[in-house]
């Protein structure tokens, strides 16, 4: 082989025109040509591109600098005002983006999903709507497995409620938990047997269900955290609490019957409330006059002793006087009453001896 190198001039490149080597002086080996070499990259670049030749062709520097802005440009993305940006660096989470342009490094490097955090979604328990079942008639189909619970007081309710939620972190919604409706729904379910069997069926039918709402809101958001599922519970709306349909005319007619009694004792209190005040204001008007009564008597009776006292004084000084006197207001009141007529046996002639005084008395009272 030496010998063959020693043949071409010594120089495994070969020996170039006009003999000598590349040093100029026709020894030694020769270097190879690299602009040469870059050309035949090019020659067999522009083969394999569509269009033949390089002739007329930008050169594949150009290209390969616009391809590579362009994949640069790809790391553009729009977070609009109701999503939040979650970027991935090889499917790991790095950081959460805000509304707004934000960049990452382009694919497949890092990706960014933007899922909708402020829309609220609405999870049904106990039913479903025809129109989510294919249906455009707008009905509702009762889904019995969901909707039947068990009372505090071994009733059984049929009841049907709406949950509503959003995502409250973008991250862990994504990578949480694997099933997000599935998990607010189980959750919901759950939550709401529990409240149920704490309860009994009288407040559930009646006033109580804002209670049962609220107290089922806590133990869904309880469930949720516990989980790290990202998400909100912002309602959960009862939509209709009933015995179950194969006792709910008997159900019904003992609620009307309820309500009747509700309603006469409503009336008896009513009618309790009129009478009773104004019997006690009988009785207390009773006892006042009672009182006064008695204070009446007390001081004609005082005012009697009193006056006994001062005659027996008048007496014990002057009895013929006291005497006299006694009797004159004595006859006083006992004629007081009586029909009086005065006769004067002693009257002269032409003189009435009659004085109807009872009949003075009338005619002048009709005067």
């Amino acid at each position: 082989m030496a010998d063959d190198f020693q043949g071409r001039g010594g120089s495994p490149w070969g020996t170039p025109p006009g003999g000598g080597g590349g040093n100029g002086s026709g020894r030694g080996p020769r270097p190879p040509d690299i602009d040469e070499i870059i050309r035949n990259i090019q020659k067999n670049i522009n083969r394999i591109l569509p269009g033949g030749s390089s002739s007329g062709k930008k050169p594949i520097g150009l290209i390969l600098i616009i391809l590579a802005l362009v994949w640069v440009a790809s790391g553009l993305y729009r977070v609009l005002p109701d999503e939040q940006g979650v970027v991935l660096r090889f499917g790991k989470y790095i950081k959460t983006t805000q509304p707004g342009l934000n960049y990452h490094i382009p694919f497949p490097i890092e990706s960014v999903q933007t899922p909708k955090v402020t829309k609220v979604n609405r999870m049904d328990i106990g039913f479903r709507s025809e129109r989510d079942s294919g249906f455009t008639s707008g009905g509702v189909a009762d889904v019995p497995e969901e909707s039947l619970m068990l009372t505090g007081d071994e009733n059984i309710v049929n009841i049907d409620f709406s949950v509503f939620w959003v995502i409250k972190d973008a991250q862990k919604f994504l990578f949480k938990i694997q099933d997000p409706e599935g998990t607010v729904k189980a959750a919901a379910e759950t939550a709401m047997r529990e409240v149920i069997a704490k309860s009994d069926i009288q407040p559930i039918l009646t006033e109580g269900r804002a209670v049962i709402e609220n107290e089922t809101q806590e133990i869904i958001q309880s469930i949720l955290d516990e989980y790290n599922s990202g998400i909100q519970i912002t309602q959960v709306q009862t939509q209709k609490a009933d015995p179950p349909d194969q006792v709910i005319d008997a159900f019904r007619d003992v609620q009307a019957a309820r309500a009747d009694m509700e309603r006469s004792k409503n009336e008896a209190e009513a009618y309790a409330n009129d009478v009773i005040p104004r019997a006690r204001g009988e009785a207390q008007k009773i006892l006042q006059a009672a009182e006064a009564y008695k204070k009446e008597v007390v001081a004609k009776a005082e005012g009697e002793a009193s006056r006994f006292v001062s005659i027996y004084t008048e007496y014990a000084k002057a009895k013929d006087v006291t005497q006299e006197r006694m009797y004159l207001e004595t006859m006083e009141k006992v004629l007081a009453d009586i029909d009086k007529v005065i006769i004067d046996k002693n009257s002269g002639s032409g003189v009435v001896p009659y004085l109807p005084l009872p009949e003075l008395t009338k005619k002048k009272a009709s005067n």
